[in-house]
């Protein structure tokens, strides 16, 4: 700890250096792709939890002896062992009661509580011209921080202008202070007389003053239930609105719907006075908040249109917004006249939750607009109610409101809680702290981060406490998930507040732009990927992709633990479908469902940001990956690539059977033909000898089988291999900002990528063709041979035995090569010369 009060970057010991060298691959790799994997860490987890006496702390007159009474004490066992302990000193300043008034003035005094610890210094809240003033707020200073043996409180009188006045205090030695540990009881306040300055050494010769405080300290952990909102010494520094931003936070998600709103039709529809003469077009269009949906357009004439058409929209509860219908006549391409409209709240609409249609229709009357003449300053409004709407609107329950992506999905629940099933497991993380992060702003002109903690999995976010100007935060914090389904993920970020009140974020924004927190890295974890009751202690690489290249932020400490509740039920769930029934029997489409998931996360989004703390936006969409639907050449060669490396096992088969028709070895090609006169003589063997085949590989790869989770592959991602240029333009805005012949380039480079893949395409659709036109008559003389040799072979096949055709073909396709043409085969020759439509393409 420095002088100035400003905690000091935590150095990590040369045992844990040790400790977090060691990964799975030893020590003879490329050193720069070693830096990106997954190192083990032997982490001190579930030590003995320190239990003392649960007695009041006392107020000492000479405060002595030493730190001894925080570790001698006895130590029972406790469920929170996926973190290492960490010991704080926690101070709860409750209230105060007769207390004198301003020396000076006569008035009430304005008071507030000063904590002191060595050099680390919080303090409460002021109250103006209260005598029985309460706070009730917790402070907790740092165990490992603690650079004296006298915790002080003083009550001090808050002056306008001048130095505060003093007006007591309280006393107590450290080793006096009882520890308690959840699940304890909390520690009852006890009330204490101040002091009075000058008596600090000799409190039994007198000197209190009027006036007491009510107080409780003790020594706990990060278990105890009051650290998540205690003022914590590592954040000495925030001041103001930002004192909330550094706490320990958990949040869930909105609960969201489908509403499905089915526009079956409108009645005595008039159009405008100077439209009228002609057809109207007419369409709905439907508003929930931002969301704007349409109908198609009725151009027949009618004053009674039809669509029966079915618009869906996401909403959250509790439902703020309101679902406008406006009937509305398309004038001309760019204009639009308002015919009429109707507001309905959606508390209005019944809730579904299965696929039966048990909604009924209803008919709600239009508000007409612009009639009785033109319209003056605000719209004039005349209630008609010749025109009406026919609806068909329910809230959906039976879906589950996708807010991320299906391939890193962290719930599959549907919305209404009535029909969730039991949980089959319980997710338990342990976020112990970070190593090696990069420096992500500046202040005081030196490079700096204030990294936090957010994991995502289902409807519950967690945000651990800001660690103020560390490269190597703990945290220490445990959280815990039901799991409903074991094939979903977990989503773990790291980020740096900018939202400190420090006066200097240097977030690098400028401008005056708002500050956003920025991103330093974050991981997945697939909860299938990991075996049941097993503690996974890990340091994650935390890799981020920047316009320079792909660059390591640093390493996040986990701990995990996946606990099985129902072995039974978590197998059967592998027999389901993964989303809730109603996906499959009434689907959406894919353009809907990516609507619908930018919907969601924007409204998760804006729910989440109004939270205290917030989580902000650009934390969420991170989380989410928002962006992930934009165009990346880095991400198409790497799908294209993982594509390739599907097909690689059945290349490296067909080069095998190839080596054993050349007879390259002479005993495999004798193996193989023993078994296809095996095979041959008793066929009923074949799907046997597949399914023993795939056990025994099986179990042989058992041994080999991952020991720890996936984690992200740079390689695999072809991030390390990217161009500048790729990167650049990933990480463009949509739409483009960049320069015109930049924009220029990249189009003529992926009009070259696509011509590759559209010729691709092309062969795959030839090929496809010439099977078709072997009965189509295209080609009249290949058809013709081919028929003729249809005929043949039926008739050779009926009266020659299967056994025979097989082991005639089997021995043809494994001939000797001296026996082979280096010509291609006539069914290849005859193959390639049939037609294809690719002659009638311009």
């Amino acid at each position: 700890m420095s002088k100035s009060g400003l905690p000091m970057a935590r150095k990590t010991s040369p045992a844990t250096k040790k400790k977090m060298s060691g990964g799975h691959g030893g020590g003879g790799g490329d050193p720069h792709h070693e830096d990106f994997q997954l190192k083990d860490t032997n982490p001190l987890l579930g030590e003995q939890w320190p239990k003392g006496a649960a007695g009041p702390a006392r107020p000492v007159a000479n405060a002595g002896g030493g730190l001894a009474g925080w570790l001698g004490v006895d130590k029972p066992s406790s469920t929170y062992d996926l973190v290492e302990q960490m010991f704080f000193l926690y101070v709860r300043v409750v209230k105060a009661k007769d207390l004198p008034p301003n020396p000076i003035t006569g008035a009430a005094m304005d008071p507030y509580v000063e904590v002191r610890l060595g050099n680390y210094k919080g303090t409460t809240r002021h109250f103006e011209r209260r005598p029985h003033p309460e706070w009730d707020q917790v402070f907790a200073f740092s165990k490992s921080r603690v650079q004296s043996n006298v915790l002080e409180v003083f009550l001090k009188d808050r002056e306008m202008l001048g130095r505060d006045d003093y007006v007591g205090k309280v006393v107590f030695d450290l080793a006096e202070v009882p520890t308690r540990v959840p699940p304890d009881s909390p520690l009852a306040p006890q009330w204490y007389r101040l002091e009075e300055r000058h008596h600090r050494g000799d409190v039994g010769a007198g000197g209190k003053v009027r006036g007491e405080l009510m107080l409780a300290v003790w020594i706990g952990t990060q278990a105890d239930e009051a650290f998540p909102e205690a003022w914590h010494s590592d954040a000495a520094v925030v001041r103001g609105e930002g004192v909330a931003s550094v706490r320990s936070k958990a949040y869930v998600s909105p609960k969201l719907w489908y509403l499905r709103v089915n526009v079956i039709e409108a009645q005595d529809v008039q159009p405008q006075q100077q439209a009228r003469g002609r057809a109207p077009e007419v369409f709905v269009k439907a508003m929930v908040g931002h969301q704007i949906l349409k109908t198609s357009v009725v151009p027949a004439p009618t004053l009674n249109p039809r669509w029966n058409e079915d618009l869906v929209f996401v909403v959250a509860e509790p439902f703020e917004e309101q679902l406008v219908l406006s009937v509305e006549d398309r004038v001309s391409p760019g204009k639009d006249d308002l015919l009429g409209r109707v507001a309905l709240p959606l508390t209005l609409f019944e809730k579904r939750l299965d696929h039966r249609p048990f909604v009924q229709s209803r008919w709600f009357d239009l508000e007409k607009f612009g009639v009785g003449g033109a319209i003056e300053g605000e719209t004039r409004r005349e209630l008609r109610f010749a025109s009406r709407v026919h609806l068909r609107a329910c809230l959906e329950g039976a879906y589950h409101v996708m807010d991320e992506s299906t391939m890193y999905i962290s719930d599959t629940r549907p919305t209404a809680r009535q029909l969730w099933k039991p949980p089959v497991g319980v997710l338990e993380v342990g976020i112990l702290g970070a190593a090696g992060l990069q420096p992500m702003k500046t202040r005081d002109g030196r490079g700096t981060t204030d990294a936090y903690c957010v994991a995502k999995y289902g409807q519950k976010w967690v945000r651990t406490r800001t660690m103020i100007g560390t490269f190597n935060p703990t945290w220490n914090e445990q959280y815990t998930w039901e799991v409903f389904d074991p094939c979903t993920v977990i989503t773990i970020g790291v980020f740096d507040n900018c939202h400190l009140g420090t006066g200097n974020n240097g977030n690098g924004n400028g401008g005056g732009q708002p500050a956003r927190d920025n991103r330093i890295g974050k991981i997945r974890i697939r909860l299938s990927t990991l075996e049941t009751d097993r503690v996974y202690t890990h340091a994650y690489p935390l890799i981020a992709l920047h316009k320079s290249g792909v660059k390591k932020m640093g390493e996040l400490r986990l701990a995990v633990r996946f606990t099985c509740l129902s072995l039974i039920n978590m197998l059967h769930l592998y027999t389901q479908p993964l989303l809730p029934r109603m996906h499959y029997l009434h689907p959406f489409t894919v353009t809907q469902l990516d609507a619908l998931r930018y919907q969601a996360m924007g409204i998760v989004a804006a729910r989440l940001g109004r939270a205290e703390p917030p989580l902000r936006r650009e934390v969420v969409e991170y989380m989410l990956d928002v962006e992930s639907h934009m165009w990346s050449m880095r991400r198409s060669k790497a799908n294209f690539f993982r594509a390739v490396s599907l097909f690689s096992g059945a290349a490296a088969a067909a080069r095998w059977f190839n080596d054993v028709c050349q007879w390259k070895n002479v005993a495999t090609t004798a193996l193989v033909h023993v078994l296809l006169l095996i095979l041959i003589w008793y066929p009923e063997l074949i799907l046997p000898t597949v399914f023993l085949y795939m056990f025994l590989i099986g179990l042989w790869n058992y041994r080999r089988r991952p020991r720890h989770p996936p984690h992200m592959d740079t390689k695999m991602s072809w991030a390390e291999a990217a161009h500048p240029d790729e990167l650049d333009e990933e990480f463009d805005t949509f739409p483009t900002s960049r320069q015109q012949d930049v924009v220029y380039m990249r189009y003529d480079r992926l009009r070259s990528v696509a011509g590759r893949i559209q010729t691709v395409v092309g062969d795959m659709a030839t090929q496809g063709e010439r099977l078709q036109s072997l009965l189509s008559w295209r080609d009249p003389r290949a058809t013709c041979l081919f028929v003729i040799f249809c005929l043949l072979a039926a008739v050779v096949l009926y009266v020659t035995p299967f056994r025979v055709v097989a082991l005639v073909a089997g021995l043809y396709v494994l001939r000797h090569p001296r026996f082979r043409s280096r010509l291609p085969a006539v069914p290849s020759n005859f193959f390639r010369r049939l037609p294809s439509r690719a002659d009638s393409m311009l």
